[in-house]
């Protein structure tokens, strides 16, 4: 049975996340029902990770084995066509390694969280972004990021309901970059807890604000209890970007 590997992309407001749940409607539901319109047999496709609801993609990964021997690019026009009615796209479809895990197999993951900092409503980016009025310090909030970076105890940062087995991460990269109204925070892992991207982005708009110091992000961290956490930014702004396979990617 080929293995087929595709990127997808979803906008995530429709949806109660990525995974497939019984009292919601996930981003999985609609490419399984899209996917066993052309391939019957199919049990279940695996993903890359998965997103809270309202949360976007624009390269998550998935993998899934298929009884006939599709060209690429005649499975992705085929499963776009039963995915017209959402806001689900096939971006790309590779054959892949009999072997090839779209979640084991990752060496990275980059999030992106967006921001549009202005004082007008949103019109284009509703949805789409963490609307903020007040102006942001970039450099402090650069230096609260700094803190974070590495192999860390990640308590704070991650939610209650987290099911991973231990907090202990390392984060790679955390870079904050502005272009006119728009702030990104997009940060490198391996792997990530639930909500850690959001709970960074939130504290770090606390000392944006200067209602933290950077200091305090060192602080929140060392006290591996959640109560310390800024706020929890909103899933709208959050995008999983790009998985990585390569270690040298």
């Amino acid at each position: 049975m080929p293995r087929y590997k595709l990127t997808i992309e979803y906008h995530g407001a429709a949806y109660c996340g990525w995974q497939r749940q019984e009292n919601g409607y996930g981003v999985q539901h609609a490419l399984e029902d899209a996917v066993r319109q052309l391939e019957p047999t199919v049990d279940k496709i695996t993903a890359a990770g998965r997103t809270d609801a309202g949360v976007h993609a624009t390269g998550q990964v998935v993998h899934f084995d298929a009884v006939r021997d599709w060209e690429p690019f005649d499975l992705a026009k085929a499963i776009n066509h039963f995915l017209r009615k959402e806001s689900v796209s096939v971006v790309q479809v590779e054959k892949a390694a009999d072997d090839f895990h779209a979640r084991f197999h990752a060496c990275a993951r980059h999030y992106r969280y967006k921001i549009i900092q202005r004082r007008a409503p949103l019109a284009i980016d509703e949805g789409l972004a963490w609307h903020i009025k007040a102006p942001l310090d970039l450099d402090a909030m650069r230096e609260g990021a700094a803190h974070l970076i590495g192999h860390h105890d990640f308590t704070t940062f991650r939610s209650i309901n987290c099911q991973a087995k231990s907090p202990v991460k390392t984060l790679d990269t955390i870079e904050i970059d502005r272009q006119g109204e728009r702030i990104d925070i997009v940060l490198r892992a391996r792997s990530f807890l639930h909500n850690q991207v959001r709970s960074i982005a939130g504290s770090l708009e606390r000392v944006g604000k200067g209602v933290w110091s950077a200091d305090q992000v060192r602080t929140a961290l060392q006290a591996r209890d959640r109560a310390a956490c800024g706020p929890v930014a909103p899933s709208c702004g959050l995008y999983l970007e790009r998985v990585i396979y390569s270690a040298g990617e």
